[in-house]
C-alpha cells in the first residue's frame, strides 16, 4: 500500500511540474496537454489499484514521464513542438492502409544547440535493455535503426541528430554497440542531479518526501548524416553565410542613439550587437543571430511602444474609432497592455548581445508599411532601427521551403521564418498562427513570441 501511495504522490508532483512548464519554455500548448493527460491517466490508474492483499504487481510509467519532464525543464531545450506523440512521415504511396507503418515514435521533438533533434527517453533498468530481438521485445538495435531510417527519409522533418537519454544509465556493452554500430557519442550537457523533489508537513516540520536522482544519466547523440547540409548546421562555415549578406551599400549607416529616439528605444538598440562591416571574418559560430519578422520591427518602432499609449487612451473614443476604423479595439488593447507591461523591456532580453538580421522580403514589406501608415516619429525610428540590422538575402532553409504551401503555411512566411532557420536564428514574431501551423507538421522551429503592436501615425 505504501508503494502505491508513494507512486500517487510522485504523480501529483509530476502534474505540478507539467503545469509550470509553459512559464519558462518555448513550449507548444498541445505538448503540455498531452503530458498532463498522461500523468492524470497514471494517477487515475493508481487510484483504482487493488488492495494490498492483491497479487497484482505495481507496474507504472511515472518514471518515464518524470524523465521526459526533467529533460523539458533543461534551459538548453527550446522550440518543443511534439511530446509523446508519433511523427507522421510522408507516404511513399497512396495506400492509406500503410498509415501505421509511417508513424515513428520519438518522445520529444525540439531544438538543442540550435539544431532540430529527436529525443528518445529510456527509464528502464539498464540491465533489461536488450540489444537483439527476443520474445518480449524487438530489440533496441532495431528501434534505433527504424528511427534513423525514418529521419533520413524526410527532408522537412529531418533532425540533425537522434538524442538518447537513459535516465538510469547504460551498460558498457550496449554503450559500446551504440558507438560501434551507429557512431553514437557522448553529449556533454550540464544536467542537474535532481529535479523531482517534494516536501510535506509532518509533525509541524517540512520534510523532503521525494527525491529523484539523475546522477547515473547517460546522454548520447547519433548524427543523422555524416555530412549535413546548411539547413542543419554551420559545418559549411561562415563563407556560405557571407554570400547571403548584402554588400555594405545595402547595410545601415551610422546611428546616433541620442537624437530624440526615446529612452526605451535607444536602450533596446544599445543592447544589440551592431555589425560594423560585412567582412566574412565578422561572422563566427559563436555569434548569436536573431531574425526579425515584420511584426517585430513594427513593435519596436510603434508609437504605442514609445510613450504614446497614455496619450492614445486619453483621446475621445469617436476620434480613435474614426482614425483606426475596425482596428480600434485592437489598438486600445495594445495601449493598455503597453502601460501594464512595456514591450521594449520584454524585447530587450531577447535581443541582448544578438546580431539582428532581416531578409530582403521583410525589409521591403516594412518600408512599405512605414511609408503608408507610419508617422514622422515612427519613420525616424524605423530609419535608425534599420541601421542596426544586417540585411540578408531571402534564403529559406530546405526543410521550411519544402513544406507544402497552404493558407496557413503561406510562401511569404516560409521565406521569412526559413531564412531565420537557415541562419540558425530564432525568429522574433507575433505571427503565432504560422508558428502553430508549423508545430502541427511535427517540425521543431525556434521562435520567440512578442506581443503585437500597431503603427499609430505618431
Amino acid at each position: 500500500m505504501e508503494e502505491v501511495e508513494a507512486a500517487k504522490q510522485r504523480c501529483r508532483v509530476l502534474i505540478e511540474k507539467i503545469e509550470s512548464l509553459g512559464i519558462t519554455l518555448n513550449f507548444n500548448s498541445n505538448c503540455k496537454h498531452t503530458l498532463s493527460k498522461l500523468a492524470h491517466s497514471e494517477l487515475s490508474f493508481l487510484s483504482r489499484f487493488p488492495n494490498p492483499t492483491s497479487s497484482h504487481s505495481l507496474s507504472v510509467n511515472i518514471g518515464h514521464l518524470e524523465a521526459i519532464v526533467y529533460i523539458l525543464q533543461q534551459p538548453f531545450i527550446t522550440a518543443v513542438s511534439r511530446v509523446c506523440k508519433p511523427l507522421p512521415l510522408p507516404f511513399s504511396n497512396k495506400n492509406k492502409t500503410q498509415f501505421s507503418s509511417n508513424l515513428i515514435h520519438v518522445h520529444i521533438v525540439c531544438t538543442l544547440n540550435k539544431n532540430p533533434v529527436w529525443i528518445i527517453v529510456s527509464d528502464r533498468n539498464p540491465n533489461y535493455i536488450s540489444w537483439h530481438p527476443s520474445k518480449k521485445t524487438k530489440g533496441f538495435k532495431s528501434r534505433i535503426q527504424q528511427v534513423l531510417d525514418a529521419a533520413r527519409s524526410t527532408k522537412t522533418l529531418r533532425p540533425f541528430s537522434i538524442v538518447l537519454f537513459f535516465s538510469n544509465g547504460l551498460t558498457n556493452s550496449i554503450h559500446q554497440k551504440l558507438m560501434d554500430e551507429f557512431g553514437a557519442s557522448k553529449l556533454a550537457l550540464d544536467l542537474s542531479d535532481s529535479y523531482f523533489d517534494s516536501t510535506e508537513e509532518i509533525d509541524g516540520e517540512w520534510v523532503n518526501v521525494i527525491s529523484r536522482s539523475y546522477k547515473e544519466t547517460c546522454l548520447l547523440e547519433i548524427k543523422v548524416d555524416c555530412v549535413v547540409n546548411d539547413v542543419m548546421s554551420f559545418e559549411h562555415g561562415t563563407k556560405d553565410l557571407f554570400t547571403n549578406v548584402f554588400t555594405p551599400e545595402h547595410q545601415g549607416g551610422n546611428v546616433n542613439l541620442k537624437l530624440g529616439l526615446g529612452h526605451s528605444f535607444s536602450a533596446l538598440l544599445s543592447r544589440m550587437k551592431k555589425v560594423e562591416s560585412t567582412k566574412a571574418v565578422d561572422f563566427s559560430d559563436e555569434n548569436d543571430f536573431i531574425n526579425f519578422d515584420t511584426t517585430a520591427l513594427i513593435a519596436v518602432v510603434s508609437g504605442i511602444s514609445n510613450g504614446c499609449a497614455e496619450e492614445l487612451l486619453n483621446k475621445p473614443q469617436v476620434e480613435l474609432q474614426h482614425r483606426f476604423k475596425g482596428n480600434y479595439e485592437f489598438v486600445i488593447a495594445q495601449a493598455m497592455s503597453e502601460i501594464l507591461n512595456p514591450i521594449h523591456a520584454d524585447l530587450s532580453a531577447a535581443v541582448s548581445r544578438k546580431i539582428g538580421i532581416i531578409c530582403e522580403s521583410v525589409l521591403s514589406e516594412f518600408k512599405e508599411l512605414i511609408l503608408m501608415c507610419g508617422g514622422a516619429n515612427e519613420k525616424h525610428r524605423a530609419d535608425q532601427l534599420l541601421k542596426y540590422l544586417l540585411v540578408v538575402r531571402d534564403s529559406p532553409s530546405e526543410r521550411l521551403i519544402g513544406l507544402p504551401t497552404t493558407r496557413k503555411l503561406a510562401l511569404k512566411n516560409k521565406i521569412v521564418f526559413g531564412t531565420g532557420d537557415y541562419w540558425h536564428a530564432p525568429t522574433l514574431t507575433a505571427n503565432m498562427a504560422f508558428v502553430r501551423a508549423i508545430a502541427q507538421t511535427g517540425m521543431s522551429l525556434f521562435t520567440i513570441e512578442h506581443r503585437p503592436r500597431a503603427l499609430t501615425g505618431n
